[in-house]
């Protein structure tokens, strides 16, 4: 019976331990006193693949829906509406008023008082299932009215500019438009739809490039796509529609109002998105969500709450939490704010998209002179852009959030087999070409891939000068996913052949290009000849540019160094052989300091990337505990383009660069740059920078740039506080490779705690702060 006790308790003291929150995350909850004056002013709420931005206007409740995946013909990715929540009496008319971020449960609540009213919502989101839910309680009753508002009720011609939210870019064709959804009441609820027509932007992107010979064979996520929900509350019923207009955007309404006044009331709205072949199983698959989440009603409140409280348990990093509201301060809690939005599409079908995630709003309210519907963000909807997403995503292997990553990693193995039937098609040869600018089908934007070409270009190529010969960006996910193997050790096996088929790719292509040219296949010292290439879209025409050639040597290493299992000899015999091909690193000179120089050659300088410095970040060649670091500092501070492109706005990632080197000083000027509050009303609502509000490059870089102020590795080394300022005190805990986590207090300059699991990792560690 003693054994029994003991075993019992500590059961719930080590359950305890594993939901335990760090007790600093309540002093990073967001709590606003005053009502918003517009969807500019919202709150970002969600869980599983669903984003809200919340915020009460003139007393009223009103949130967009966003979930990862809905998008329509013309690849724009769509919100499924806004809804707006009334209350008579109503209860915000007073001057109490409070909204508040928790994080620790993931959910935001409400409280209003008018008179001797008051009232309180909640409003928080099931993380394993496609629901959102709202909950009233208020000590005096009261009538509910819950509007469900939808702008796309007629179809929408996409005006000049506004196309830059789909594929179409800035090439639209003149027809182009939004088509109309589907909304209606239904069983004193309202159901709403937007389902795909047969023809969409896919279809003209295989014809435009090429491709129709083997458009049966091509992955399709627009065909049938199927995407809306169904609103619903006890005790409501339908109660006609209404009309308005919100900013610059004409909308309709479905209301449904309580049948008598009430002390509590509950709203749900349950999401469904799919690829379905008929509007029929489409609603079934509906009906099933419902029916599944009824059952488990009672559980799913907690488990959601269980959910965050572990996911914040996982990770985190707090700075200063003795000073709140200074700038230091701020770049810790904004850190903990974006992971939330991160968070918010842990288990979406598409990955989070860069240019806004799922909390972007009315787009005047970005750039002024852009008065189109909540839809719009700049730089498309299903379009993925790798040199921007890689941002987002790399951050998630310290934080420990591998399983947030597989949207991301999905997203590329959906589109292998259409990248290498590109190589098939045009050049026959194998290997997966992916470009820049990629939509969500793996083939180039139809915009970027040029609309007006020379005749005689080759059809495999993008007429595109930022993105032409851009080959190299999708290795930085090759490398995340043999980062996951290194980190937790976990299987990767799913991720080899698309790892092995972007490495196929550059050895037959600059092969099959050098032997197009003349009659060898490689130089006189038996390398590669990697031309024409780029340095990401800044040097244009490059002959072996430097981030290419630590790219290829990073990722081949890399998958030579994994368990043996993985290769057979002969394709460890192939990639060792493919790693001697590599071309060295090139460098050049800048008043007698050796720096790495961007390529051997270049034609033009095209954007203001500094691409020389990617054998720093994120490719690890140079850096602390590595050779010629010195090599890489000159790079920093002699090299007249780095120097003269640095930045931290939008995808700048000089502060990581910093970072990787020990330049403390810069490395934190520039990161507390992209951390400190955005200017806006959320923190963490940084932009547009280069892309769009809420720039989540920004917040991606920043986050990283944090992260290597705090922890870095080499090969088993543990690098603690390798550019961190002795003068920030900071409580955090991060993840290395090998299972292994960090956890440590700094104050006053010194190391207080040091907690290193598993406990045998201790001696890898290295502490730089002294």
């Amino acid at each position: 019976m003693k054994a029994f006790v003991l075993a019992l308790l500590l059961f719930i003291t080590g359950g305890a331990t594993l939901l335990a929150q760090p007790a600093e995350l309540q002093q990073s909850h967001v709590v606003w006193t005053s009502q918003s004056k517009n969807a500019g002013e919202s709150m970002p709420c969600g869980g599983g693949d669903i984003g809200l931005n919340v915020w009460v206007e003139n007393g009223e409740l009103l949130f967009y829906i966003s979930r990862s995946g809905t998008f329509d013909e013309n690849n724009s990715f769509l919100k499924l509406g806004r809804v707006r929540l009334k209350m008579m009496p109503n209860p915000f008319a007073g001057q109490n008023f409070r909204q508040e971020l928790s994080l620790k449960n993931g959910d935001i609540i409400i409280e209003g008082k008018s008179g001797n009213l008051n009232a309180k919502l909640n409003i928080w989101v099931d993380v394993h299932r496609p629901v959102i839910h709202i909950e009233l309680q208020s000590n005096k009753p009261v009538i509910a009215e819950a509007g469900y508002e939808n702008w796309r009720f007629a179809d929408r011609p996409l005006k000049v500019k506004e196309s830059n939210q789909s594929s179409w870019k800035w090439a639209p064709r003149p027809d182009t438009k939004t088509y109309h959804d589907e909304v209606a009441f239904q069983d004193n609820g309202v159901q709403f739809y937007h389902r795909n027509r047969d023809t969409t932007v896919f279809d003209a992107t295989v014809r435009h490039e090429g491709m129709e010979s083997v458009k049966t064979q091509l992955f399709n996520p627009l065909k049938n796509l199927t995407f809306g929900g169904y609103m619903v509350a006890a005790g409501m019923k339908a109660a006609g529609n209404y009309s308005g207009r919100y900013l610059s955007t004409d909308f309709k309404g479905w209301r449904l109002q309580n049948t008598q006044p009430v002390k509590k009331q509950n709203i749900e709205i349950y999401l469904h998105t799919g690829q379905a072949p008929s509007l029929a199983v489409w609603q079934n698959g509906l009906k099933n969500i419902i029916t599944e989440a009824l059952k488990n009603k009672q559980q799913a409140r907690q488990n959601t709450y269980n959910w965050w409280k572990q996911y914040w348990n996982q990770s985190f990093v707090f700075i200063n939490t003795n000073q709140p509201n200074t700038t230091e301060w701020q770049v810790g809690r904004n850190y903990q704010l974006f992971r939330y939005m991160l968070g918010c599409n842990a288990y979406g079908q598409y990955p989070t998209k860069f240019n806004g995630g799922l909390f972007t709003y009315d787009s005047q309210l970005t750039d002024s002179t852009l008065k189109f519907t909540p839809d719009f963000r700049n730089w498309g909807g299903g379009l993925m852009t790798a040199q921007n997403q890689r941002l987002v995503y790399f951050p998630m292997l310290k934080n420990g959030d591998w399983d947030m990553m597989k949207p991301q990693f999905d997203f590329y193995l959906r589109s292998l087999h259409n990248a290498e039937l590109r190589s098939k098609i045009y050049w026959n040869h194998k290997g997966a070409s992916f470009t820049e600018q990629l939509e969500n089908f793996g083939l180039p934007n139809i915009a970027e891939y040029g609309l007006k070409r020379p005749p005689a270009y080759d059809k495999g190529m993008e007429y595109n000068a930022w993105l032409e010969y851009e080959w190299d960006t999708v290795l930085e996910f090759c490398l995340m996913m043999l980062e996951t193997e290194r980190y937790t050790g976990k299987d990767i096996s799913e991720y080899l052949p698309f790892i092995e088929s972007c490495l196929t790719f550059f050895n037959e292509h600059y092969q099959y290009l050098a032997r197009n040219r003349g009659s060898k296949a490689f130089d006189a010292a038996g390398h590669l000849i990697l031309y024409p290439g780029s340095g990401g879209e800044t040097y244009k025409m490059a002959y072996n540019a430097s981030s290419t050639i630590a790219a290829l040597q990073t990722v081949l290493t890399r998958l030579l160094q994994l368990p043996g299992t993985y290769l057979s000899t002969e394709q460890r015999n192939n990639w060792e052989a493919m790693l001697k091909r590599i071309p060295p690193i090139s460098f050049r000179d800048f008043n007698g300091h050796k720096t790495i120089a961007p390529a051997i050659t270049w034609e033009r300088v095209n954007n203001t990337e500094s691409t020389q410095l990617y054998p720093v970040y994120p490719w690890g060649i140079y850096g602390i505990g590595k050779p010629d670091r010195d090599v890489a500092v000159n790079t920093w501070k002699y090299d007249t383009l780095a120097v003269k492109f640095r930045s931290g706005v939008g995808w700048k990632q000089d502060n990581l660069f910093a970072a990787r080197l020990g330049l403390t000083d810069e490395a934190a000027r520039l990161t507390t740059f992209k951390l400190k509050d955005s200017g806006r009303r959320f923190p963490a609502f940084w932009g547009p920078g280069f892309d769009w509000t809420p720039d989540h490059n920004w917040g991606g870089s920043g986050m990283i740039g944090l992260q290597e102020m705090l922890l870095q590795t080499d090969g088993k080394k543990i690098y603690l506080f390798p550019a961190w300022p002795k003068a920030w005190d900071v409580h955090f805990k991060l993840h290395a490779p090998y299972n292994t986590t960090v956890e440590a207090t700094v104050k006053n300059g010194k190391i207080e705690q040091l907690k290193v699991l598993p406990e045998s990792r201790r001696q890898d560690v290295v502490n730089m702060l002294n």
